[in-house]
């Protein structure tokens, strides 16, 4: 089971001198999980820990506050994708000014060397760290030699053939967040899944909303989007996990998830409540129950059509009936997941 930790001062000595993968890991895509794989060889070859070091909030949240939200996976997120990878320990380091300031070599001393006594770093090909970004691939192994531990730095990894529906030019992408943002902000779900590996989530819990869904048949379970980056506003053909309470926790227990298929809206409400909150009002198919209060899984696996303003409920409620049959019909191509995800 993997242990979350989120100081460097504080991890237990069986945790401690095993194989490290640093990164910010937004994600969790094929080339993050090149780099935990490759930590992985390593770690299982030595019998040491696997442990993940990343950074929470995203380093970006400190150095560039006013932008809009863009994590892909959020810390709770991030750990589920990580529970999945057999890792042993997740440090998320809390990321303030205090820990900014610190130099590449204090980090490695404090952090690697102290606090984890690091028999082994592993790093992706654009890693650098310390204040001023003064840390990188040159430091770490001139470092590793001096101080005794081994050092790793994983090249990009790139896609192999074109995304689904993308343009023959695309082959040869290198795997990226940003690169899955842009799909995301742009209504591709299925070309970010393929750099992904894994269905992009928003996971979160059921608030209450106006019950304005169940009025007219189609009951809806409200999800803010809070940290999350903002998909393109529209509907979506997904499948939900509805986790028991307390439930991977952190992303440190594991359970057999039972997903079921739904449709979702994403975006403002403009026919009912133009301007609010944004949200994800996720309908499930062919499912009677109370969710509030519940948390979620939600996986994006098509777009249907961008988010739009109806002349009254009646509209609105006849195109809602026209996209759950769509949904289902999307949601039928059980071959999908296997078509996107091969490696």
């Amino acid at each position: 089971m993997m242990r979350v930790f989120r100081h460097y001062q504080d991890i237990p000595l069986e945790l401690q001198g095993g194989v490290v993968a640093i990164g910010n890991f937004d994600g969790v895509h094929r080339g993050h999980r090149a780099v935990i794989g490759e930590a992985g060889q390593f770690a299982r070859a030595g019998g040491v820990p696997l442990a993940v070091l990343s950074f929470e909030p995203h380093p970006r949240v400190l150095f560039q506050p006013d932008q809009p939200p863009f994590r892909l996976t959020p810390f709770r997120a991030k750990a589920i994708q990580l529970a999945n990878l057999n890792v042993d320990l997740f440090l998320a380091l809390h990321f303030d000014k205090e820990f900014a300031a610190k130099t590449a070599e204090e980090f490695i001393q404090d952090v690697l060397l102290d606090g984890l006594k690091a028999k082994h770093v592993i790093t992706g090909y654009d890693f650098v760290f310390g204040k001023g970004r003064g840390g990188d691939a040159g430091l770490l192994r001139r470092t590793a030699g001096e101080a005794g531990f081994g050092f790793t730095q994983v090249p990009a990894l790139r896609q192999p053939e074109p995304a689904l529906r993308q343009p023959e030019d695309a082959k040869g992408d290198i795997y990226s967040s940003s690169t899955i943002r842009k799909h995301l902000q742009e209504g591709r779900p299925v070309e970010a899944a393929q750099q992904l590996g894994h269905w992009w989530e928003i996971d979160a819990r059921v608030q209450h909303g106006d019950k304005r869904g169940r009025q007219i048949g189609f009951p809806t379970a409200n999800l803010a989007l809070d940290e999350y980056i903002r998909p393109a506003f529209g509907v979506y053909a997904v499948r939900v996990a509805v986790l028991a309470d307390g439930a991977e926790d952190h992303g440190q227990g594991k359970q057999t998830l039972e997903w079921r298929d739904g449709v979702a809206n994403l975006g403002r409400r403009p026919t009912i409540r133009d301007g609010e909150q944004e949200l994800l009002e996720v309908h499930l198919l062919d499912f009677e129950g109370d969710l509030y209060g519940a948390h979620l899984r939600v996986s994006i696996v098509d777009f249907i059509r961008p988010e739009q303003k109806f002349d009254g409920l009646e509209a609105l409620t006849a195109q809602i009936a026209k996209d759950s049959l769509r949904a289902r019909e999307i949601l039928s191509a059980d071959d999908r997941a296997a078509d996107l995800f091969q490696d």
